[in-house]
């Protein structure tokens, strides 16, 4: 029943891969969109989507941490 238990949450926090995958879908996205309505400012317009797809990364690898956690920490 423990081990049961176990598999469901660490499915359950899994899915914070799933949101962070789409999270950074729509940040190059919204960079390709942004670049062809004003192509002068590349530049500065790929240093934010580059900080938005950490950030959606980083997301990523906390729920990866707490799926290992519960899977082989509990």
């Amino acid at each position: 029943m423990l081990q049961a238990s176990k598999f469901i949450a660490a499915g359950l926090a899994t899915i914070s891969i799933l949101g962070s995958g789409v999270g950074i879908g729509i940040v190059f996205g919204s960079l390709i969109i942004a670049i062809s309505r004003n192509p002068f400012l590349q530049k500065e317009l790929f240093l934010f989507a580059i900080l938005g797809f950490a950030l959606c990364e980083a997301i990523a690898l906390f729920g990866l941490m707490v799926t290992f956690l519960i899977l082989f920490g509990f």
